[in-house]
């Protein structure tokens, strides 16, 4: 049986360097590291709960870096023939994670990619292990009620289903609290979800330089 890795824990959020930049926080290891890629040639993955930006992020930053933009949710949407939320109805969260994993692992077999992932795509040790292999990982890290307001403005309940009967803010806290420390230890960097895009695009490329 394989050896769990030990859960990070959120106290990691203190090392931040200076809470006025937006990518404050780097676990120290480079993309250059991971086996088989490259700081040019990895992927670059984009993690977060939903409405943090990731796609919006994702496809502005492809743009700039001449790359191309892959979106694992569209490609599960794809390979279903459905919308996630008819999937999780048809076969529940676990038939979607499952179809997730495997878009991860295709996603994690192409080099040169800007990818947004799904806001659960870190609840898996096989994924985060693909994160960390194939690429350096950006964490769009956002509180509840900036998320709370996006989604009321975008809820687009078919791409992204409620994933309990809780309150949108509530459930939002509950769904942080649980993967916050997931995010944190997997990713490279961490960006403030509710700077301005330019911003982020500008600070994403200044760390993919490092």
């Amino acid at each position: 049986m394989r050896a769990m890795r030990p859960k990070a824990t959120v106290q990691i959020r203190h090392n931040v360097e200076d809470a006025d930049k937006t990518a404050v926080y780097s676990r120290g290891k480079k993309a250059s590291d991971a086996p088989g890629t490259s700081g040019a040639q990895g992927n670059v993955y984009l993690v977060g709960l939903r409405a943090s930006g990731k796609t919006t992020l994702g496809k502005m930053l492809a743009e700039r870096l001449g790359r191309s933009f892959v979106d694992t949710d569209e490609l599960c949407v794809q390979q279903a023939g459905m919308t996630i939320a008819e999937l999780v109805q048809a076969q529940g969260w676990d038939g979607f994670r499952e179809l997730e994993a495997k878009v991860v692992r295709q996603v994690g077999e192409t080099s040169g990619q800007v990818v947004a992932t799904g806001g659960g795509v870190v609840l898996r040790d096989e994924n985060r292990d693909v994160l960390r292999d194939t690429g350096r990982v950006f964490y769009l890290m956002a509180d509840p009620g900036l998320l709370a307001g996006r989604l009321a403005k975008d809820p687009n309940e078919a791409q992204r289903p409620a994933l309990t009967d809780m309150d949108l803010r509530q459930e939002l806290a509950a769904t942080l609290t649980e993967r916050e420390p997931l995010y944190m230890g997997v990713a490279n960097f961490i960006l403030q979800a509710g700077a301005p895009l330019e911003s982020l695009v500008e600070d994403v490329l200044e760390k993919l330089k490092m």
